[in-house]
């Protein structure tokens, strides 16, 4: 396949493109819907800060589970049988949050949604990656991530009015719906067995893996990912249970706060991908934009001091009473908005160097799988770390201690990347 992409939008008028994105789209704003009923489940079940972080570590430990198996599996294997399978997890997911009455309840369906979240991440990625023009893996890897981040947005927007206004069922019955939809999109659309399977005599996934982390850029990203991962998944974890515990916020104001930082996301990404294929070098933007999120991290706790700097603005809600808007939304609101660009500028990056690193031994999905367990045991410690933290001491130590974390391992990326200079130089020049 091969079509001169210009964006996302021309992109979608690929029919594979179009359903791959999909999928993307169910995923995302699935994720951040319930990213912010979980800050509902924290104000309604009056959890610790421990408790808060297992809703996000949960979810992590299934994926680490999961995506060692999982990346050879899809590079083996049917990828548009695993995809509708992912979908279809997803839906049961829904159901199973609707009859959520306990904490408890929360986290046996986060384990079944990380399940469902890991499949459609790995397998749509991958599919992404290698039907994609060679020379234009970054504009469409860019632009699948985009049409992610716009469902995020829409997630949080969408999915924060729906919850405020009606309430879990309704909402989770809308996800189920989008889900369904993707999933007669990907069986409509998508040629089976999309990119191929590896030839499953070549070698285990363990030997895979031991192959790709002989390659100092994979284990320089590894390392990276093992300390952004920390941080960041205690921002997406905590900042809505902040601004919910915190200040009061409904959960519309919360969608709004991580829109934010969607919006800077989807604006931007489609045009950083695109220009990590022109530019190259493609590891200072990973450093670029891993130093701004740690920066947006750092600003979070500021939002304590909003309160007598800015003014309570009343703020009417379609078919319900007009609300007042805390003093610490703008705060929070521009401190997301500032990680939302940092994720625009790492994203197409860091995912185009993986893909890269696995087409040298035909397992992309492969070392997709590899990015996903360094990212998933960060995500593990990171929110029971990060909310004992808050616990014990305060908000200000608990977000800090995070935007320390990736700023150092964004340091040790910067060291380990350029410990061998010929593959820096391959990888520039491959661009």
């Amino acid at each position: 396949m091969s079509e001169d992409a210009g964006g996302a939008l021309r992109l979608l008028k690929n029919a594979e493109f179009r359903a791959l994105a999909s999928t993307a789209f169910a995923r995302s704003q699935a994720y951040s819907t319930i990213i912010i009923a979980l800050a509902l489940y924290a104000d309604l079940f009056s959890t610790s800060g421990f408790v808060e972080g297992l809703f996000g570590t949960v979810f992590a430990l299934t994926q680490l589970l999961i995506v060692l198996p999982l990346g050879r599996y899809v590079d083996t294997n049917n990828a548009k049988r695993i995809l509708l399978v992912g979908l279809g997890i997803n839906v049961v997911t829904f159901v199973g949050f609707t009859l959520v009455s306990a904490v408890e309840h929360v986290l046996l369906v986060r384990i079944l949604q990380g399940l469902g979240a890991s499949i459609l991440w790995i397998t749509g990625t991958t599919v992404v990656g290698e039907i994609g023009p060679e020379d234009a893996r970054g504009r469409w890897l860019g632009a699948y991530n985009q049409v992610g981040a716009f469902s995020s947005l829409a997630g949080d927007v969408i999915g924060g009015l729906l919850l405020t206004l009606y309430g879990f069922t309704l909402t989770y019955a809308v996800l189920s719906g989008v889900t369904l939809l993707s999933g007669l999109l990907v069986y409509r659309h998508l040629q089976d067995d999309p990119g191929g399977q590896a030839d499953t005599d070549d070698q285990g996934s363990v030997e895979t893996f031991r192959l790709l982390l002989d390659r100092t850029t994979v284990r320089a990203l590894v390392i990276f990912r093992l300390g952004l991962s920390f941080g960041k998944m205690a921002v997406l974890i905590f900042l809505p249970i902040y601004a919910r515990t915190g200040f009061g916020m409904s959960a519309l104001f919360v969608g709004g706060i991580l829109a934010g930082g969607k919006l800077t996301k989807a604006l931007t990404q489609g045009y950083v991908g695109d220009l990590t294929d022109r530019i190259g070098r493609k590891h200072r933007f990973v450093f670029v934009g891993a130093m701004l999120y740690a920066l947006g991290a750092a600003l979070i706790p500021l939002a304590e001091f909003a309160v007598g700097m800015v003014p309570p603005v009343a703020v009417p809600i379609p078919g319900a009473a007009a609300v007042t808007l805390p003093p610490a939304f703008l705060p929070l609101f521009v401190a997301f908005g500032v990680c939302g660009v940092a994720d625009s500028i790492r994203l197409p990056a860091s995912m185009a160097l993986f893909v890269e690193e696995g087409e040298q031994f035909d397992a992309v999905a492969g070392s997709m799988s590899l990015r996903s367990i360094a990212w998933k045991v960060g995500q593990v410690v990171g929110p029971v770390t990060v909310g004992t933290l808050w616990d014990y001491t305060d908000v200000f130590v608990a977000f800090w201690t995070a935007s320390a974390l990736i700023a150092v391992a964004t340091v040790a990326f910067t060291i380990l990347y350029r410990v061998d200079p010929t593959e820096g130089a391959e990888t520039a020049t491959a661009d």
